[in-house]
């Protein structure tokens, strides 16, 4: 079918876009911000290498938002549409089999070089051969030809795959000169050509970055871009202790601090620069998804085939005391990979949720069918015997039986029921510890390791673990091919994939691509709740908790747009103000 060519200056995966063609900023920004001055943030961890988009290394904090751009950026009050940046305009065809990208003429890299359509090319063959596992696979599906210097036509293999051309415009973008003579699955720490609106100034590998605002930015007036951005200096310092970290911040050793912890966000913050104000606590709700933030099983692992097994483990944990004992009553206790959203499996399944399970009964629990899941729920004091009996007995029907020193031992095998809590994170430990008390009392040989962030990151790339924490994070995205890389059968053996649990079930992988073939709405919801269902009924995760607000402590020089944006905390949106610069500038010694 011939395609009659119709630039437009949004990409909208359903619906219409928020601000039209002729839009000056976006909603949440402050276009009259002043720029200047020195932020400094805090980053976990450590860091040995400064490319975020290849397996090898643990990247540096900062790379990937503020030194790289792609053709369209994503508004952040409105989930999954994209406006222009490098791009000016995008032609998609009606069948989405195509798109054209139009590139801004001024578009420039940091040395003034412009940005090309063969620089678009060449990031896309970059992700899908030596990128990440997950880009690699996010991207296979994608092809692109430079049709002259500014416009660079998309291919899409799978055109039921409705995402694939939000893909091609969030594409991070490499210049191709650059790369000519360097390898980009190499790990490195020399600072590397990059296109966005700061470049690397400074680092001390494994302890601090710092990034200098580019100034003669080519996109800081673009509507995408007005009121962005606003700090001369970017630095972030890193910390592998949290509690060492919370001193830090009181210390004003940085300025802006986003608390995880319950506990420290209820008793932490009664220091005297929140008394007398010099400290502001910024608690806002807000709309993001929230995803599964969960403890996940290794289904790899022997002791883990048996979902009796899994869940009878899943019942030691008692979310009801923890949120009273340890979390001030804080959270609320997740049920869902689409936690606050539409996705959510939160009722029995409809018809049309049916239709597409009813084939895959026999190997689906009954449950998936007739209940709701939620997890098991306790009265909060401590004493969840009844719930560990029924544990007890899922362990005995799954054959692990006491053996004769007391631990459970397999009827076949005769080896030890073990469990092993692998994290990276110090903080888990007061959360973990009760359960393996629980575990222990069912005759489970449980422990808790932490490892160093190495280590961590080299032992979930080969899958050596039993059980670690993990946030299924979906920004403000629709559900769509992120899924793939979580949970396709295809990605359970690929050492470095996010298939974490190794789950491997057809109903699944069908569940996924009706997923990534959704052209309506109504299609994506009734597929991502039942991929939910099943998800859950299978106990590959033990649900953590969550909160649908910012917990954000900061000192008090900063302004702050009149509106924040519904899904981020809105940072880049922020400026330090005039007399703070002054008194910056007058501590480094009269330098910006």
């Amino acid at each position: 079918m011939p395609h009659t060519p119709a630039p437009q200056h949004a990409l909208v995966l359903f619906g219409k876009a928020k601000y039209p063609k002729n839009f000056r900023q976006f909603a949440y920004v402050n276009p009259q911000a002043p720029k200047g001055g020195t932020v400094r943030l805090y980053a976990p961890g450590s860091f040995d290498n400064l490319n975020p988009f290849i397996l090898k290394g643990i990247a540096a904090p900062g790379m990937a938002e503020l030194f790289y751009d792609s053709l369209m950026t994503l508004a952040l009050d409105e989930p999954q549409t994209y406006y222009p940046l490098v791009a000016e305009s995008v032609d998609l065809w009606e069948d989405r089999s195509q798109a054209v990208f139009k590139i801004n003429p001024k578009a420039r890299w940091h040395d003034g070089s412009p940005i090309t359509a063969e620089d678009v090319v060449w990031s896309l063959e970059a992700l899908k051969t030596k990128g990440a596992p997950n880009f690699q696979l996010l991207f296979k599906p994608i092809r692109a030809e430079a049709e002259d210097a500014h416009t660079v036509h998309f291919y899409f293999e799978d055109p039921m795959n409705r995402e694939l051309p939000f893909y091609a415009a969030s594409m991070p973008l490499f210049p191709k000169a650059y790369y000519a003579g360097r390898d980009f699955a190499k790990t490195s720490l020399e600072p590397p050509l990059g296109g966005g609106p700061y470049r690397v100034a400074s680092l001390d590998p494994g302890r601090r970055i710092t990034f200098a605002r580019v100034a003669d930015y080519w996109a800081k007036d673009l509507p995408s871009r007005r009121g962005m951005f606003n700090f001369d200096t970017v630095r972030y310092d890193v910390y592998r202790d949290e509690t060492v970290a919370l001193e830090a911040f009181k210390a004003h050793e940085y300025d802006v601090r986003e608390e995880y912890i319950a506990r420290n966000w209820a008793t932490a913050y009664d220091f005297p620069a929140v008394r007398d104000g010099r400290v502001k606590k910024y608690d806002a709700t807000h709309k993001i998804p929230r995803g599964m933030q969960a403890f996940a099983f290794n289904l790899r692992r022997p002791q883990f085939e048996d979902r009796r097994v899994r869940e009878a483990i899943s019942m030691t944990m008692d979310f009801e005391w923890m949120n009273k004992t340890l979390f001030y009553g804080a959270y609320d206790r997740n049920d869902s990979f689409f936690q606050n959203t539409e996705f959510a499996a939160t009722k029995l399944p409809d018809a049309a949720e049916m239709k597409l399970l009813e084939p895959y009964r026999s190997e689906l629990p009954e449950e998936t069918f007739t209940k709701v899941y939620t997890p098991p729920v306790s009265d909060g004091s401590g004493n969840i015997r009844p719930r560990l009996v029924e544990a007890q007995k899922l362990l005995n029907e799954a054959g692990w039986r006491i053996g004769p020193d007391g631990w459970r031992v397999n009827e076949k095998t005769g080896k030890t029921l073990s469990v092993e809590f692998m994290m990276n994170q110090a903080t888990f430990q007061r959360v973990i510890m009760p359960m393996i008390r629980n575990l222990r009392r069912l005759g489970i040989d449980a422990r808790y390791r932490q490892v160093d962030d190495a280590q961590f990151q080299k032992r979930i790339e080969q899958k050596d673990f039993d059980i670690i924490s993990y946030w299924w994070n979906m920004g403000i995205m629709f559900p769509g091919n992120e899924q793939l890389g979580f949970w396709h059968s295809s990605q359970a053996d690929v050492h470095g994939s996010l298939n974490f649990t190794g789950l491997k079930l057809d109903v699944v992988d069908t569940l996924l691509g009706k997923i990534s073939g959704a052209s309506r709405l109504e299609d994506l919801v009734t597929a991502s709740r039942a991929l939910d269902r099943v998800l859950l009924w299978q106990h590959v995760i033990i649900p953590h908790w969550s909160i649908s607000h910012f917990r954000t402590a900061y000192w008090d020089m900063f302004g702050l747009p009149a509106t924040r944006p519904d899904y981020n905390l809105g940072l880049w949106t922020w400026w330090v103000r005039p007399e703070v610069i002054k008194q910056q500038q007058q501590r480094a010694g009269g330098t910006p």
